[in-house]
């Protein structure tokens, strides 16, 4: 790839090309693999940019900054969008085979796909808060469009629901920004740099420690509604049950992981500044009482479901909330577990709701109650799905063990009346999971269900990583999650 710089333009600009090409492309088989190659390309730059910001440093130019924390979403979003991509081909094929969409809309689907992977990498890359926001934004008309793809009464409400919603959010995280850059020109000698971050964050503790509290609380509000933390998470489930299943993979894998670094880059801003206030621990004290009201919620939530997407939608919830939780907290072991958590939560979600984009296909249907027998009808498929559910719950060995007793061990070192919650929590969760999923796998399977053509490499690959993460997580990988918590906490945990 040649210097960092160009495996940096060639990761984030790619995609933008994509969404030129694939817009043109009628031939529905050639549009399925070129979308595929350009999230390959994607990816490989990816891995180049990574090793270079390992072995060189932190990379900023010309208005990006590539250090520990976002190079590592950098590849984690590219290589879910691959994984995705490869069980989307042949996926939405089959989907305009049974005229649920027109062929035009394909088009769509597959130029949207590479402008949603666009939109969330220029968030992670950027190093100014304004073009953060618009990047958000754009993430946020692309997954409309995805959403609605079936046109269907429900799919449409549910693309306003989303849209209105997360409207509402982001023009607060837009006042948010507005203050923080005020606060800037109090500070910086160059006015222009007030939405810089990495200028931001070398003068934090100078800022105001009022005008920060306050735009926290509207970014974190803002942002908040795209990660999903109640009450601001009801256009979640709906995205989630009506859009293609494709699109629920990237959403709960991806784009809520977007929205919550960029909380983690604006609480890497505020606590320097709240530092000299009245209330130092003001930011990270609203992020664990959202995380955990939506974790508790969403726990709550995964009780007596009816809809298999909207369930999972609800497990995301629970999720993100747990993440939130621990960033707020702070302290190197709860900001490392939080980072683990997030690595391994895209992983087995992604990886889920590819199983259930197969098993809906199978039964017919996303009724729960209407899905019966798959480890009878589709081994794979049923197997799949219990492997995934075992994840997600928390089975040891799974990484997402790993990381939900690291959260409660920092848990009950600094909040120990609160390790209770999260125990009953995730005990809730786990009920609720296994009691709607063990009829789905082992009842008995319709006379009429049948067998079909199932792509589970991604399932595969997926769920063997997370395994691979809860056995052992390798040296270089701690390595660069303790990097990334000495960035964000100040210190390591290794």
């Amino acid at each position: 790839m040649g210097s960092p710089f160009s495996a940096l333009l060639v990761t984030v600009f790619t995609p933008l090309a994509g969404v030129a090409l694939l817009a043109v492309v009628r031939t529905l088989s050639v549009a399925g693999w070129l979308n595929l190659g350009l999230t390959v390309l994607e990816f490989m730059a990816s891995l180049a940019l990574a090793s270079a910001v390992a072995y060189g440093g932190d990379l900023t130019a010309h208005s990006f900054h590539i250090d520990a924390l976002n190079v590592y979403l950098v590849v984690l979003t590219t290589f879910i969008g691959m994984t995705t991509a490869i069980f989307s081909r042949p996926y939405m094929a089959q989907v305009c085979a049974e005229g649920r969409i027109t062929r035009q809309r394909m088009q769509l689907y597959h130029a949207m796909f590479q402008g949603f992977q666009f939109t969330m990498l220029l968030a992670l890359t950027t190093d100014n808060l304004g073009v953060l926001w618009v990047a958000v934004e754009g993430a946020t008309l692309a997954t409309v469009l995805l959403v609605s793809l079936y046109r269907t009464p429900e799919s449409v409400e549910a693309a306003w629901k989303y849209f209105i919603l997360c409207g509402v959010g982001i023009a607060l995280a837009l006042f948010g920004t507005v203050l923080v850059y005020f606060a800037a020109q109090q500070v910086l000698a160059d006015p222009e740099q007030g939405l810089t971050w990495s200028v931001l964050h070398a003068s934090a503790a100078q800022l105001d420690p009022t005008v920060l509290g306050i735009a926290f609380v509207f970014l974190l509000v803002g942002y908040g509604t795209k990660v999903g933390l109640v009450p601001m998470h009801f256009w979640l489930p709906d995205a989630h049950s009506e859009g293609p299943t494709p699109v629920s993979a990237v959403l709960s894998g991806l784009l809520l992981n977007v929205a919550l670094y960029a909380l983690l880059r604006l609480k890497m801003l505020a606590d320097p500044a709240l530092a000299n206030g009245s209330s130092p621990a003001i930011a990270g004290h609203l992020m664990m009482a959202f995380g955990l009201v939506s974790f508790v919620v969403g726990s709550l939530s995964l009780q007596r479901r009816h809809n298999i997407k909207r369930m999972f939608s609800y497990s995301s919830i629970e999720h993100m909330g747990l993440m939130t939780f621990a960033f707020g907290m702070g302290g190197p072991l709860a900001t490392f577990a939080g980072l683990l958590h997030m690595l391994v939560h895209s992983l087995t979600k992604s990886a889920i709701f590819v199983t259930v984009g197969h098993a809906t296909h199978i039964a017919g249907t996303q009724t729960i109650e209407h899905i019966r027998g798959l480890i009878h009808t589709q081994p794979g498929v049923g197997w799949g799905l219990l492997l995934g559910v075992a994840a997600i719950a928390g089975f040891p060995p799974f990484g997402i063990f790993a990381s939900e007793f690291l959260v409660i061990a920092a848990t009950m070192a600094s909040w120990p009346w609160l390790s209770v919650i999260l125990l009953s929590g995730l005990a809730i969760a786990f009920a609720g999971l296994f009691g709607n999923v063990q009829p789905m796998v082992y009842g008995a399977a319709p006379e009429n269900q049948a067998a079909v053509k199932a792509n589970m490499l991604p399932v595969v690959v997926h769920l063997l990583l997370v395994l691979w993460l809860g056995l052992a997580i390798p040296a270089l990988l701690a390595n660069w999650l303790n990097q990334v918590t000495v960035l964000i906490a100040g210190e390591g945990v290794l």
